[in-house]
């Protein structure tokens, strides 16, 4: 007797040989361009033409003669006396910047995040800061001459009304503290942007596990805060010593040529006039894109060091 599945109808075998099986599986789709990369085109044609290609252009007329030949003369030119004294004023500048922007922003969002601030107080906060970090060049330049300049408003206010003369002290807005006082003003609150985070990333159970076990706010501090926000701390340091490092048009505006620091060397080589040398001045930027460049790595390997505390 033969069986119903043998049959054809069951998957076996016809009188006229085996029978075909059809494919009714629908077709692959096919890949679509993803149009969402449209949208970083802008961005990355602005990358292109303001920060590679002037950088490329930086570092190839660093190590070219004004002939277009290759030469290291102008990479040894720059451990000559005068500008190697002009990078270490420089540096001076941006850590005394860098390390007084940071105590004083940590303060303010420590106090801001942790302490007994109102809470309508965080808003403004942030968005002032967002504000200022980026008030530089000219602009904060006129803003400082005009304030704590020989005939600024806070310099003549001091001296009528209480007999305090600013200049008779050693202050001087031109001069090595000038400078870093100005540059304060947007190191402060790019401190307060970056390490609030990290101090929202403390977790009140560590303090009260600190607590539980007999410990004071400053052996908590000490032993559990502080070394958990040593490195957001450590690397926001970083990025503010590249941040005051590589302010060209501050430093310009505000000094002019009165303080031998590397912007003004490097103006003074580019600017076109008889004695200046541009590749000299591309080996100084060169110079100057290395240290800020050692110092953002710096940031970032920190800053990935602290993550792990914020998941």
């Amino acid at each position: 007797m033969r069986s119903a599945a043998s049959g054809p109808a069951g998957g076996g075998f016809s009188p006229n040989g085996p029978s075909r099986v059809t494919d009714h599986s629908p077709p692959a789709p096919r890949r679509r361009l993803n149009l969402a990369w449209l949208g970083i085109l802008p961005f990355a044609a602005f990358v292109a033409l303001f920060l590679i290609a002037p950088t490329m252009k930086i570092v190839i007329g660093a190590f070219q003669r004004v002939d277009g030949s290759f030469t290291f003369e102008n990479i040894a030119g720059l451990f000559t006396p005068s500008i190697l004294a002009s990078y270490w004023i420089s540096i001076k500048i941006s850590v005394a910047s860098a390390a007084l922007g940071a105590l004083i922003g940590f303060l303010m969002a420590a106090a801001m995040v942790l302490g007994g601030l109102p809470r309508f107080i965080r808003a403004p906060l942030l968005t002032f800061s967002g504000v200022a970090s980026n008030f530089a060049g000219v602009p904060l330049a006129f803003a400082f001459l005009a304030t704590l300049g020989p005939l600024g408003l806070v310099t003549m206010w001091l001296r009528t009304e209480f007999g305090i003369n600013l200049r008779a002290l050693g202050f001087n807005i031109l001069s090595f503290w000038g400078l870093t006082i100005t540059y304060i003003f947007f190191q402060i609150p790019l401190m307060i942007l970056i390490i609030t985070p990290a101090l929202d990333g403390l977790k009140r159970e560590w303090r009260e596990a600190a607590q539980s076990l007999g410990a004071s706010a400053r052996q908590y501090w000490m032993s559990v805060a502080l070394p958990i926000l040593a490195p957001s701390i450590l690397g926001t340091f970083a990025l503010l010593f590249a941040n005051a490092f590589g302010a060209v048009a501050t430093a310009i505006a505000l000094t002019g040529s009165s303080l031998n620091i590397v912007p003004i060397m490097l103006f003074a080589q580019i600017r076109g006039d008889v004695l200046g040398n541009p590749h000299l001045g591309y080996a100084m930027a060169f110079g100057m894109i290395l240290v800020t460049a050692l110092a953002n790595v710096l940031y970032i390997w920190l800053r990935i060091r602290s993550e792990r505390w914020l998941k």
